[in-house]
């Protein structure tokens, strides 16, 4: 099993600890350094987000693909807002245009403020996950059918659709840890997504999800989103490590935004919340930020020397990840670093792995 490394262009260089409200404004400046120190740092692929106030994935993959030449990108999508079989022949286009290097994620969205913002308003969570799961039938059809096709759902109706231009290699991402989100990833995921969380956790999630994902004679990847804090020594690491959480604070009760007391809407935060009332848990896993910022998207780490970094990346490896999301703090800075002190250490580490195993088989 090969292991894939995701990197991170937001649209500005800031995060948690510079500014608590993440408003996002588009700097070109740090997309272009962003996009080209992640090629050079070897990673494989970059998530762009989608946010109801942010800009647009797709245009700022476009931009960052044709500056680039390995890069891939993971390109946040909600569904509901455009029609699945425009963004079917946006996606393919893009994929097109970038030589093949395009994934999506499919983000359901589970905050009823930040769906109104883009007029949807009144549903329900289990009723977005019904129309994703439509949504993603009908990309499906688009990308793959010959002829063209009619559709009559609950959601969406088609008539005579097609496309003719259709992707090369466009992977599926999805996450969403309720049972109406693992029924559409069984159905539909190449690969699976997940937030930081203990070995355990990880381990009865992706045996969750390939269950599920068995059911329709599948057998997807998974990826875990970790926020690695890296630093020559261990007690260098974990003294950065609270500095972050003391910034993140600090940040939070200047803006007047909780630091306890969080109740978020999705059932993946809710988890992650009882994770963190524990503070520090397996050998590296640190949950200081989810903590404060009630689990808001990725907020988990990994804290240790590259080395021991590394070794906690293998045992996730170990229990079916084989792609890992990786986002710092600084985000710029520790990209570079994550490329030249982390990345090429854990795919040492996993060759050396999979040598053995070959070996021992023989």
């Amino acid at each position: 099993m090969t292991v894939k490394f995701i990197g991170y262009i937001g649209f500005n260089d800031t995060s948690e600890i510079h500014n608590a409200t993440r408003s996002r404004v588009l700097d070109r400046e740090y997309v272009d350094a962003a996009a080209i120190e992640q090629e050079r740092g070897g990673f494989d692929r970059v998530l762009i987000p989608f946010g109801s106030a942010s800009p647009e994935s797709q245009i700022v993959a476009a931009h960052a693909a044709a500056i680039t030449s390995k890069l891939g990108f993971l390109v946040a999508h909600r569904p509901g807002f455009t029609q699945p079989t425009l963004a079917a022949r946006q996606l393919a286009t893009l994929d097109q245009l970038s030589g093949g290097r395009v994934a999506v994620h499919i983000i359901t969205g589970g905050a009823d403020e930040e769906m109104a913002r883009d007029g949807d308003v009144g549903t329900t969570k289990a009723e977005r996950y019904a129309r994703t799961d439509e949504y993603l039938d009908i990309l499906q059809r688009e990308w793959n059918s010959a002829q063209p096709f009619d559709h009559s759902g609950r959601f969406y109706q088609a008539r005579g659709a097609f496309a003719a231009i259709k992707p090369d290699n466009l992977p599926v991402f999805f996450g969403g840890s309720s049972p109406e989100a693992i029924e559409v990833a069984g159905r539909h995921a190449d690969v699976y997504a997940l937030w930081g969380e203990t070995l355990e956790q990880v381990g009865e999630a992706v045996r969750t999800v390939r269950h599920a994902a068995a059911q329709h004679n599948r057998s997807p990847g998974f990826s875990l989103s970790l926020r690695p804090v890296i630093a020559d020594t261990e007690e260098a690491a974990w003294k950065k490590a609270d500095a972050i959480v003391e910034q993140v604070r600090a940040n939070r009760e200047a803006a007047g935004l909780p630091t306890s007391g969080h109740r978020p809407p999705n059932a993946g935060s809710l988890r992650l919340l009882e994770t963190a009332a524990s503070g520090r848990r397996d050998s590296r896993l640190w949950t200081g930020v989810a903590a404060l910022t009630g689990a808001a998207g990725n907020s988990t780490g990994l804290v240790g020397t590259p080395e021991q970094v590394a070794d906690a990346l293998l045992e996730y490896y170990d229990i079916g990840i084989d792609h890992f999301l990786i986002r710092g703090f600084e985000p710029l800075a520790d990209a570079i670093d994550y490329g030249r002190d982390l990345i090429p250490l854990v795919r040492e580490k996993v060759a050396e792995r999979d040598q053995r195993k070959v070996a021992l088989a023989g």
